[in-house]
This record gives structure tokens, sequence and C-alpha cells, in this order.
């Protein structure tokens, strides 16, 4: 699998990563061999960016049991900022995220984070200061090697601009566009940041909103992805488009020139092979569709805005 260039970093990661939020909530903590299955064949298969939060259930506890032995072979990044499980203090206080970084350390059964990502906070908190005070003096402390920002619309933007973060993290696929239609994407490449997709393919609601698909289910917070992939369809079919949704969407997120990396989550790994069948085999679809998707998007865009 080829190899980006994270920007500043100088980091080369896969284009395709894991996010491991759900292995963190749908796996306990004893799920260590189906843990150990999904993220091992990861690394064999050449996927080295790993993404996951301090709040993510028992995600870091997982991925330290089952690959720290591994790590020199993968990049991992985690974020911080919600006082959750044993931690005491206020979400976003300098006390909070010094200590989930630490709590991170000693989870993940590492010296150092790759990166840490401040967890959607807003701009009022970022204009305080205390959250970044924190991560850069982590930084400073060999904590992380960077630090970056993990959110959406105003937010996202100011952080950008802020010249802070070594890297975005941000949601972008083909039904939630603001972050092309808006300029965040060009203009954190332009400032060189790093630029990692969260919710590539949006739960699969490209693919769920076909026909033949119209009967799978979709988790409850990808419900407005449906809805908004259900009118896009409603337009009519797109020349040259393969029926599978996924690979559209796969395509559409990626082959955006400002994206470095994008992380999608499972805890199937059969998902997982046909992600990277997908990448390795499939992909670039035609730039015709993404034209398409992209006036689509501008046309039926009604505050569509980004979801965090």
């Amino acid at each position: 699998m080829k190899k980006n260039v994270l920007g500043k970093t100088k980091i080369e990661i896969s284009p395709l990563g894991i996010g491991l939020s759900e292995i963190g909530s749908e796996l306990s903590i004893n799920d260590d061999k189906k843990a150990s299955e999904l993220l091992n064949f990861s690394l064999d298969n050449g996927i080295n960016f790993l993404d996951t939060a301090s709040c993510y259930g028992v995600s870091e506890e997982l991925i330290g049991r089952t690959v720290s032995h591994r790590r020199d072979e993968y990049y991992i990044a985690s974020k911080a900022g919600h006082a959750n499980g044993n931690l005491s203090g206020s979400d976003w206080s300098y006390e909070t995220i010094k200590n989930s970084i630490d709590r991170s350390l000693k989870r993940l059964k590492i010296e150092y984070l790759d990166l840490i990502q401040l967890h959607s906070c807003d701009i009022d908190t970022l204009k305080n200061g205390e959250c970044i005070s924190a991560v850069q003096d982590a930084q400073k402390e060999g904590k992380t090697r960077f630090i970056g920002y993990s959110g959406d619309n105003d937010a996202a933007h100011w952080a950008v601009n802020s010249n802070i973060f070594s890297t975005l993290q941000t949601s972008f696929n083909l039904v939630e566009q603001r972050a092309r239609t808006t300029g965040l994407l060009e203009k954190a490449k332009k400032n060189n940041m790093g630029i990692i997709i969260k919710r590539p393919i949006a739960g699969g609601s490209w693919n769920k909103a076909s026909s033949k698909n119209s009967e799978q289910k979709i988790r409850n917070y990808d419900d407005p992805y449906l809805k908004r992939a259900m009118s896009m369809r409603g337009l009519g079919k797109i020349k040259n488009e393969s029926q599978n949704g996924i690979l559209t969407s796969m395509g559409y997120t990626i082959q955006n020139p400002n994206v470095d990396v994008m992380i999608i989550g499972t805890t199937n790994i059969n998902h997982l092979k046909n992600n990277l069948d997908i990448i390795d085999k499939e992909l670039p679809i035609d730039e015709n569709i993404i034209i398409e998707l992209n006036k689509r998007f501008e046309l039926l865009d009604n505050d569509w805005y980004q979801r965090t």
C-alpha cells in the first residue's frame, strides 16, 4: 500500500487508517482475541495509522494488550479533553488533559504518542488556551511527538487559522462536504497540516440508500447521513458509478487531493478486508462521479453542516 506524508509531521502513513472507537464500545476488556485478530491483520496488510481516544471505552487497553509489542510498525493517535473514567477535574482543564495523556500512555503500554488531538472542543475553549497549553507541555515533555485538533465547523476553522496544530481531523464524505465547500481542507493543506478524515464513508449511508440495500440497518447516529444520501440519490443514477456504494464513498473521500488518510472503524474483519481490497484493487473511481456528487451536495445543502 502506498504511503502519504502527513503534512508537517513528515510521517508516512497508509491512506487507510483504522478508527478504534468501535472496538472500545462494542468489545469488552476480555475480547483480546477478536481485537488482536483485527489489529494484527491491519498491521500485516499495510495499515500503519491507528486512531483512538481516551473516552473510547476499552479501546486503548485492547490496543496495548494486542499490538504494543509491534510499536515500531504503527503510528498511534489518541485524543484528550473529556473527564471520563477515573479522571478528576472538569472537561478541557489543564489537569484533565495532562492526566488523560498519562493514562493513555499507560493503557497503550507505550512511552510516547505520535499524535495527541484535542477532542472536539469549541472555539471558546480553544481561545481560553488552557487545553492548548496542556498538549504543548505534553509535547515538550516527550509524551507526544505532535499535537492536533479533531473537530468540525467554526472550531475547526479556528484551529487551522491558529497555526498551532500539526494536524486536523475532521468529518468529510460524499454527504458531508462542508469541509470542502467552506475551504477548510484547502486552507489546512496550504498551512501544511496533515489531514485526517473521520466518517469517510458516512456509516455506509450511500450504500444503504440504494434500493437493493434499503433494508440494511443503520445506526441512529448515521440516520441524518442516510437521509442526505437518499436525497442525493433521488436526483437519478450517476453515469459509470459502481453498484458498490462503499467503493464510491471511499473513492470520493480519499481522492480529494487535500486528504492524507481516512479512518474507518469496524470490529468486523471481513469489512476490513473489503476496504483493503478497494484500496488495493478498485480505486480510483471516475472523476466525473466526484464532480456529480459535488454538484448534488451543493444543490441540496440546506444546513448540512459537519456533524461532530
